[in-house]
């Protein structure tokens, strides 16, 4: 099983549609929710180098936000990765 973390806020539709997609392909997934949380808002843009939520990793690979997700799921790339 892969290891997928999502950075997350409660109030985003972004981050709840790409937590459907995710729960969709039966993946449990690490939730980290940055919502009035700076120091974790802080490491999360360390890491992707983006501001916005949701940011969502699979194993070490970063794949991005919401929309990066589904456009990986629509080249029927996102099942592969998930596969490792």
């Amino acid at each position: 099983m892969p290891k997928v973390t999502i950075y997350t806020t409660q109030i985003c539709p972004y981050c709840m549609m790409a937590k459907r997609l995710l729960s969709k392909k039966g993946v449990a997934f690490d939730e980290i929710d940055v919502g009035g949380k700076p120091a974790l808002r802080a490491e999360m843009e360390e890491k992707s180098g983006r501001h916005t939520v949701p940011q969502i990793w699979i194993n070490a690979t970063h794949v991005g936000g919401c929309d990066d997700l589904h456009d990986l799921d629509r080249a029927g790339r996102l099942d592969p990765l998930l596969a490792g």
